[in-house]
């Protein structure tokens, strides 16, 4: 089978964590060909080329840059992106790793160019723009994943399995948290995570949103999100805190804290966890995940690890681990969610060879139908509900925290109630 070019659009902290190293290895599982990565500037390209972690992993391999390493960093490039693309192989792998409100313009040109797509959460942060991707990429054949990584932890699935076969009972009501270490108002969140832009509920609380639909099959019916404005220390001011309530469509309730502003010093890298209680027949069920608790204490004799002497990393989302052979394995539900949409859109790309342009084209959406009903990977198709949520979210929080309904079927939309 062909292994597709890769070309990864953004170079942030993401792109470094989680995306670059998980298609390394799948380069070096033979999966994927080559691998681009273009940002707006050469900045992070020089900061991914010279990773120490990345080179330990994966002594053998690279990415070509755009622009250059060579480039001066002052020297700014927006619309690069656009050249690389139009210059890949048809059906290549176009990651999206750009802010929350780039993503609709770099869809676009994946799609122009007839690529498929591995999307950062969230797709968009407008219905109508879901829809729109949705329908121009089915009608070429173009497989989106959209990189819910929470999907793949065996948590999330196990309970997926439990709850629709019926073990827990009725989810009634629920708190889920996720709040991102201080440290992350020093990055280039100060750039983007802007009150005119995002905030803390769109950024990180749609995961726990996904999950409990995930979990459940439920949709949410209507949002309501307080935020408190912050200052980061460009002088820029974000939503940096904010409490979110989701009434589900059989009038449960899940409430939802998210903060950039867990203690760098805390014992994990973040805090986050799930709590959903059910309703049963003359009993209640429960299903908890503490996801910030790990099992793992450690204590170092140097504070080289993420700065801090005393540690409770997680084994669970992202981490190397030594196999022999040289270089290092990326394990994790990270590694995982980006291997499976890869491993997806390898079923298309296999579909198409050796079959004519029609019977490949039909193969492809057939598949694409597949991955819509299996509902394990989120696609355009079975996740724009995320988008509602999103829209209705921003709009409660410029509001005020007014309550927001959604509307789902030929007019779906949002309404302050």
């Amino acid at each position: 089978m062909t292994r597709p070019t890769v070309c990864i659009v953004g170079g942030g902290m993401i792109t470094q964590v989680q995306i670059l190293p998980s298609f390394y290895q799948l380069q070096r599982l033979g999966v994927v060909g080559d691998i681009h990565v273009c940002a707006l500037d050469s900045t992070p390209l020089k900061a991914l080329a010279g990773d120490e972690m990345l080179k330990r992993a994966f002594p053998n391999q690279s990415f070509t840059a755009h622009p250059s390493l060579e480039t001066d960093p002052s020297k700014k490039f927006p619309d690069m992106f656009k050249e690389v693309v139009a210059k890949l192989p048809k059906h290549s792998i176009v990651v999206v790793a750009m802010p929350d409100q780039l993503h609709y313009v770099v869809l676009q040109e994946a799609i122009k160019y007839e690529h498929h797509i591995c999307c950062v959460k969230p797709l968009v942060l407008k219905y109508a723009q879901a829809i729109e991707i949705e329908e121009q990429a089915y009608e070429k054949g173009l497989v989106i994943g959209v990189e819910y990584h929470k999907r793949l932890d065996d948590r999330a699935l196990v309970a997926r399995r439990q709850y629709r076969e019926g073990l827990f009972g009725e989810f009634k009501m629920g708190h889920a948290e996720l709040n991102e270490p201080y440290y992350y108002r020093h990055s280039n969140f100060m750039n983007w995570c802007t009150c005119e832009n995002s905030d803390m509920f769109t950024y990180v609380g749609c995961h726990y949103v996904d999950q409990v639909h995930f979990i459940t099959g439920l949709m949410p019916s209507a949002i309501s999100v307080y935020g408190i404005k912050d200052s980061y220390p460009n002088g820029n001011e974000g939503y940096l805190w904010t409490d979110a309530r989701v009434i589900w469509e059989n009038g449960a309730c899940l409430h939802v804290t998210n903060v950039m502003g867990y203690p760098d010093q805390g014992p994990g890298g973040n805090f986050q966890g799930l709590r959903m209680y059910c309703a049963g027949k003359d009993r209640n069920g429960m299903l908890v995940h503490n996801d910030q608790y790990r099992g793992l204490e450690y204590c170092y004799v140097t504070d080289s690890v993420d700065g801090k002497y005393y540690h409770e990393p997680s084994p669970d989302y992202f981490k190397y681990i030594d196999l022999g052979g040289g270089g290092l394995v990326p394990v994790g539900y990270g590694y995982r969610s980006i291997d499976y949409i890869v491993r997806n859109i390898s079923k298309a790309i296999a579909a198409s060879e050796g079959a004519t342009e029609n019977q490949s084209l039909k193969k492809r959406q057939e598949l694409i139908k597949q991955f819509d009903a299996d509902g394990v990977m989120a696609t355009p198709a079975n996740s724009a509900y995320n988008e509602l949520v999103m829209e209705a979210g921003r709009l409660s929080i410029t509001d005020g925290g007014k309550e927001v309904t959604i509307t789902y079927g030929d007019k779906a939309g949002v309404k302050i109630k």
